[in-house]
């Protein structure tokens, strides 16, 4: 088990707000520190491409596989849009949710036009919707194209999106990818720790950042610099196409206790999967990210030993 950590209140948090934020905070991480995110959000970012299709179970084609799983399993928080929260969120309510607050199809490709992200809800509305849904919402997320020649516009909304985030005591992660004709190379580690530095500088908690890849180098040793980067915002790693169970979850553990990050996003891995498979794979994901599992004990957790 992972010692419980110190909560750094950030100083836009208001003295009154400072209580809920704490809770939220370790409600997320369970007191551990480390995110693990079911991301839901792929309804829109993939379209139907992630939920259809060969080698992806059945039941995934309906919405309510993702509220099923983040019901049965073991996470932090689930990510999705306030739409679909609207809509099943009342089934299941004890699910801990984040609104993702912006969202982009993938239609028009980045050869076409350089990609943008714009916001669909403003920080009040999110807070109206949790009072008067009483939904156990802890956080808001949003996506960064960082590179994109729209980026100014990205960075003013997520700067404000954080503020607000943090004014009403609620945990802010930012999706934070280089993507645009400007940018050569996105899964360069240099880059990608550029991206994290800046999450750091607009001051949200979490960063999700998608893991580098360079040939010819320790992958693992040179994503450490992207976890300096970011300082006391905590770096999450997208948990990236589907894998066989015990590669991906090595992977996870690797970016953690080799690399430093603070947990994991996941969505296609768990919820491409059968119903029960999807769960015991999370708690696998679950029992390294927050737990401190070896990879081990982990693929027991996966194959119902535990």
């Amino acid at each position: 088990m992972t010692e419980k950590q110190i909560v750094h209140i950030p100083m836009d948090v208001p003295r009154d707000m400072r209580g809920e934020y704490e809770k939220n905070y370790l409600m997320l991480t369970h007191e551990s520190g480390n995110l693990m995110l079911f991301a839901g959000d792929q309804k829109v970012e993939h379209l139907n491409d992630d939920f259809f299709g060969k080698d992806i179970a059945a039941e995934d084609a309906d919405p309510e596989h993702l509220f099923r799983i983040a019901s049965k399993a073991k996470i932090g928080v689930f990510a999705a849009q306030l739409g679909l929260i609207a809509r099943y969120g009342e089934s299941y309510p004890e699910v801990p949710y984040l609104v993702k607050v912006n969202s982009k199809s993938p239609i028009v490709p980045t050869e076409q036009e350089d990609p943008f992200s714009n916001q669909w809800y403003d920080i009040q509305q999110v807070v109206e919707f949790k009072e008067n849904s009483g939904l156990n919402i802890l956080g808001v997320g949003y996506t960064v194209y960082l590179g994109s020649e729209y980026e100014n516009q990205q960075l003013q909304q997520a700067a404000q999106v954080i503020y607000e985030a943090h004014q009403n005591g609620l945990i802010s992660v930012l999706w934070m990818y280089p993507r645009g004709k400007a940018v050569k190379d996105e899964r360069d580690p240099h880059l990608v720790a550029g991206a994290t530095g800046t999450a750091a500088c607009l001051g949200t908690d979490f960063v999700k950042v998608n893991f580098p890849k360079k040939a010819g180098v320790d992958i693992y040793a040179a994503f450490q610099e992207a976890v300096k980067s970011a300082g006391r915002t905590k770096v999450v790693c997208a948990g990236g196409g589907s894998q066989d169970a015990k590669s991906f979850l090595q992977s996870l553990h690797d970016q953690i206790h080799v690399s430093g990050a603070s947990g994991n996003a996941t969505g296609r891995n768990i919820h491409q999967r059968p119903l029960d498979e999807a769960v015991r794979l999370t708690n696998a994901i679950y029992a390294i990210t927050v737990e401190g599992a070896t990879v081990e004990q982990a693929l027991n957790v996966y194959k119902g030993q535990k």
